[in-house]
């Protein structure tokens, strides 16, 4: 028997990275899918990755989490389509670096409301379709009929700061806030609500920076953080996704209000 069988998931930020690996990992272990994003192509990559693993079990939702009615519509598809919603993974991210007194408001906002307002939307959306599921099953039943998970992704650069980054880590250090706070409110229906810190980890955000591109790292600052990681690599999108998948699967039942960092040995204050 998978560590998934008969649950039914929905992740954000599906279409590649971290996302898509953990969509992948969750499929092979017996889940069914809703993978998110805002691009069609990647997310349909995303999918047919899903399907060379276990046909039907990924279905695709394209959708901005910044917006409260799309992010309602998202998790009321996983109902209409596989019968639930038992996991909520919350990874859709993006960055635009600037040190702070070249910031703009616009930078501020965007990145804020989608790495933090994102997350706060989606567990807010989950709600009738977890907390309220589980509250009947604990009026009618005396207890609710499996755990429930939420997996937030969080951030090492948050952790210690990163120079240039003061929206994107005052935006993940406050999805550690959202985890410890849902997890106390909805600890007595048993939804556990954790969270999930990537180190230096491969995709798109860290990759080489480019001339005229938002994304990327430059290659000098990339290379000064190899040099701090005591595994000797960089990570990669499924190591990221096998911590979220213990936090996801049975094997964390009693385990909330937590984080755990994916990093390579990384010595973080």
């Amino acid at each position: 028997m998978s560590l998934l069988d008969g649950r039914v998931a929905v992740v954000t930020g599906a279409g590649r990275g971290i996302g898509r690996a953990i969509a992948q990992l969750f499929v092979s272990e017996g889940a069914r899918v809703v993978l998110n994003d805002l691009d069609e192509a990647p997310l349909a990559e995303a999918k047919a990755a899903c399907d060379a693993i276990a046909e039907g079990h990924a279905h695709v939702s394209i959708g901005s989490v910044t917006d409260a009615a799309y992010t309602d519509a998202l998790m009321q598809q996983a109902v209409d389509d596989f019968g639930s919603l038992d996991i909520l993974i919350n990874n859709a991210g993006i960055t635009r670096d600037h040190v702070i007194h070249r910031m703009t408001d616009d930078e501020w906002s965007f990145v804020i409301d989608v790495n933090l307002g994102g997350t706060f939307r989606c567990i807010r959306s989950a709600a009738p379709h977890m907390r309220d599921v589980a509250k009947a099953e604990l009026s009618e039943h005396g207890e609710v009929s499996h755990a429930r998970k939420i997996v937030n992704l969080f951030s090492t650069a948050a952790i210690r700061g990163n120079p240039g980054q003061a929206n994107y880590t005052a935006a993940k250090m406050g999805n550690v806030g959202l985890t410890r706070t849902v997890a106390q409110e909805w600890g007595r229906f048993r939804i556990c609500v954790n969270a999930v810190a990537p180190g230096f980890t491969e995709t798109r955000l860290t990759a080489a920076k480019e001339a005229g591109s938002e994304l990327g790292i430059p290659e000098a600052s990339r290379k000064a953080s190899l040099a701090k990681i005591p595994f000797g690599r960089f990570g990669q999108p499924e190591d990221v996704a096998r911590a979220v998948l213990f936090f996801a699967s049975p094997l964390s039942d009693y385990v909330t209000g937590q984080e755990i960092n994916v990093s390579g040995g990384l010595q973080i204050p």
